[in-house]
């Protein structure tokens, strides 16, 4: 090769990687990482008790005896981290078995903003961003002494993406490539991205902007490695059952399908991202998130909308819309996807009692669908607290208070 040859070589390598450098963006230190845990006593509800919000509601003297239950049963959750567990804050826990949990974590310290600065509330995140893999993913579910990732979602076979439980080859991709890296977790480990919601609940309710130089960065890795693993060829965002652990939506995903809740929490984080960008004063890094969380949105509208039903539905592999109705769909009031008419048909739903507008509001399952159970079954029919909290949040901010306060 010509000198002149190895030169343009040289040149053309040097703009690919300027190309990858910014598309990956700086190769930042997770701050997490370098934190190290310094024991402190853990609040004590007795001491605390005078410095939590305290209401007053004299027509329903048990609803305020029910608040101080919850925190009572709180406060007998915080946690210290273990030793050599590497998590690095204080935190709650729900308590359900021996590990940690993404999506209950994420619930829990929006309840326990209302009490910040006094409680571990928000830092709880702190212990998943410790636990951040290089390529980015966080597993939703850590053992709580030893602060690691749950075993049966880890992939120590270095598969291609694969869900373990729904006992299957690997996912396949249609209209993009598998990841060249292999992933370190399971597609069981790679659910409900909401860690940015919670930050941003947190900043909305307590006004504590102080935590956002230190999430920015595992925030966007955690972005990049959900984008490069469970994002289909078609846009948007694969998940399995754990998403719905027994709901008989999950066979339609089975392969690779996309749901519409994970699509639409993906449009969430994009948003959010770009609030964060802008507060940090990454105007450029603002457009790029707020430019793919649109296009993620109108692939969603596109795709899973379906007219003649006005319902969001989840897509099989094939791209087919999975005839499953669930409370996933209503992630896309939260997420800002839902526009005008969208609105309106799934207000429509949480008012049908053949549907959603059940004894309990607002079951996961809608009754008139195959597999529903009156007596809940867990995702085929029962009401839980943090869906309920999505759809509520989802309502009011379609200026829909009414909708969202209403009791059966």
């Amino acid at each position: 090769m010509s000198n002149k040859g190895k030169i343009t070589v040289i040149v053309l390598l040097s703009v690919i990687s300027c190309q990858l450098a910014r598309a990956e963006g700086p190769k930042e230190v997770n701050y997490f990482k370098t934190v190290k845990y310094a024991p402190r006593p853990l609040p004590k509800y007795a001491e605390t008790k005078g410095k939590l919000p305290s209401p007053i509601y004299d027509e329903q003297p048990l609803y305020v005896e029910m608040y101080w239950k919850c925190w009572e049963i709180a406060f007998k959750n915080f946690h210290e981290p273990a030793p050599k567990s590497g998590f690095v804050s204080q935190f709650i826990d729900a308590a359900f078995n021996q590990n940690i949990f993404l999506w209950d974590t994420c619930f829990l310290t929006m309840f326990c903003n209302y009490a910040h600065p006094h409680v571990p509330g928000i830092c709880s995140l702190d212990n998943f961003y410790a636990k951040q893999h290089e390529t980015g993913e966080i597993c939703r579910e850590i053992n709580r002494k030893t602060g690691i990732d749950f075993g049966q979602w880890q992939n120590t076979e270095g598969r291609d993406l694969f869900s373990r439980w729904f006992k299957h080859g690997p996912v396949k991709y249609v209209g993009r490539d598998a990841p060249a890296v292999k992933p370190k977790l399971t597609h069981d480990a790679l659910n409900h991205p909401i860690f940015a919601w919670a930050e941003a609940e947190s900043i909305r309710i307590t006004g504590d902007r102080s935590r956002l130089k230190h999430v920015y960065v595992p925030l966007v890795r955690y972005y990049r490695a959900l984008r490069t693993y469970i994002r289909q060829g078609n846009g948007l965002y694969m998940t399995d059952w754990a998403s719905m652990d027994n709901s008989p939506r999950n066979g339609y995903l089975k392969g690779g399908g996309t749901a519409v809740d994970t699509s639409s929490q993906m449009v969430m984080f994009g948003n959010q991202l770009a609030q964060f960008a802008e507060l940090l004063g990454k105007k450029g890094e603002a457009a790029a998130f707020r430019k793919e969380a649109a296009q993620t949105a109108a692939k969603i509208n596109k795709l899973m909308w379906d007219p003649d039903k006005k319902f969001y539905y989840d897509l099989t592999v094939d791209g087919k819309r999975g005839p499953i109705k669930t409370i996933a769909g209503f992630w896309t009031l939260l997420a800002g996807v839902a526009e005008g008419r969208q609105v309106e048909a799934l207000c429509a739903e949480l008012r049908d009692p053949k549907t959603f507008a059940r004894p309990h509001l607002v079951p996961t399952l809608a009754a008139d669908q195959p597999g529903y159970s009156k007596n809940g079954g867990y995702w085929r029919g029962a009401v839980w607290a943090p869906t309920n909290t999505m759809v509520i949040r989802g309502l009011e901010r379609h200026g829909r208070g009414e909708l969202a306060a209403r009791s059966p």
